[in-house]
């Protein structure tokens, strides 16, 4: 036999040798590429009201992320109330394909903290909306199981953003312990960091709906875990001039929130802002615009944190600890200052 013949009969195996030759080479480039275009993936858990409708806004307007789903919960509203209002939002930005999931519709203890009533009762400034999308399109699976479900198919891709009270955060790591060890990273609008509350005299919101979840989540979620407190989102507020600009850009999503935020507003106004200071602060937009761009977050502190559950006028305050006397392990980010112009190019791209 010619050595042109053996060469002839060889050639398909040394072909396929060379592809995949070829192909082992290409792999860490391709991945490179594919890695440098994939979205990051958000989990976001609301108690929709305007600030959190202005933070889901946000991250739909960001080209490098995805939303995987939005679970519900009490707060701003009850919670179906918050089921309608996260429709109406997904609607107002053509985005009702995102699943939505009811979760728990009170504390873990079941005891009510507060005025609810601040973003109006319905908790998007009680304004009419007759072309609202139906409660039908919510999920049928709770938003407690949703949470497992999505991370345990996601593992080490997905941010979970909290701007609510975390009952559904509590329930989900007690239903599956090795929960947070599978999250990218964990967002949270809540807690205090120097005793001032805006709901009970030490309480911030969200923490003091639901102490014991937001001390179950402090201390059992041990993964990169990133919070914008009470306080730092009232240093970090917008002039109200900057607010009119937003609103006043020529589109449907800002004549949506023009409606559902004249409510709130004048609440804000009147009520000479936030810790004496006289702005517009958007609380549940600066976690969310920490998960959506990593760079956003210029100075924090890294601390153990946890709650406080049974003092007389401090019960659901977050506690820092800056002398070790936790022993602790796990800090928690704590943001102190942000990149503020890069925080309006967002919030302006959110409305256009």
């Amino acid at each position: 036999m010619s050595s042109k013949c053996k060469k002839r009969k060889r050639r398909p195996q040394m072909d396929a040798e060379q592809n995949s030759q070829e192909k082992q080479l290409q792999a860490p480039q391709n991945s490179k590429v594919e890695g440098s275009r994939m979205k990051k993936k958000l989990l976001v858990d609301v108690d929709c009201g305007v600030d959190d409708a202005q933070a889901i806004m946000l991250a739909l307007a960001a080209p490098n992320v995805e939303i995987l789903g939005i679970t519900c919960v009490h707060g701003n509203t009850a919670v179906e109330n918050v089921c309608k209002n996260v429709l109406r939002v997904l609607q107002a930005c053509k985005k009702l394909e995102i699943p939505v999931f009811k979760g728990a519709a009170k504390s873990i203890l079941g005891i009510r903290v507060g005025d609810e009533s601040f973003h109006g009762q319905d908790g998007l400034g009680d304004a009419p909306d007759a072309g609202a999308p139906g409660l039908d399109l919510i999920q049928e699976e709770n938003a407690v199981s949703a949470i497992v479900r999505i991370v345990n198919e996601n593992p080490g891709e997905v941010s979970l953003v909290a701007t609510a009270p975390l009952t559904n955060l509590a329930l989900a790591v007690r239903m599956d312990p090795t929960l947070p060890g599978k999250l990218k990273g964990l967002y949270i609008m809540g807690g205090n960091t120097e005793s001032r509350g805006n709901t009970t005299v030490c309480g911030e919101f969200n923490f003091a709906s639901d102490p014991e979840a937001a001390y179950i989540v402090l201390n059992d979620y041990q993964c990169e875990t990133y919070l914008a407190c009470w306080e730092f989102t009232c240093y970090s507020q917008l002039p109200w001039d900057f607010c009119d600009a937003w609103l006043g850009q020529d589109s449907d999503k800002a004549r949506f929130m023009a409606k559902i935020f004249h409510h709130s507003m004048e609440e804000a106004k009147k009520d000479s802002g936030c810790l004496g200071f006289t702005g517009f602060v958007s609380c549940d937009s600066y976690a969310m615009a920490a998960a959506v761009d990593d760079s956003f977050v210029t100075e924090s502190d890294r601390y153990p944190v946890s709650v406080e559950l049974t003092g007389t006028h401090t019960r659901g305050m977050m506690i820092v600890d800056t002398v070790g006397l936790l022993k602790k392990t796990h800090k928690a980010c704590i943001m102190k200052k942000v990149d503020m112009e890069k925080f309006k190019k967002m919030m302006m791209a959110a409305l256009q």
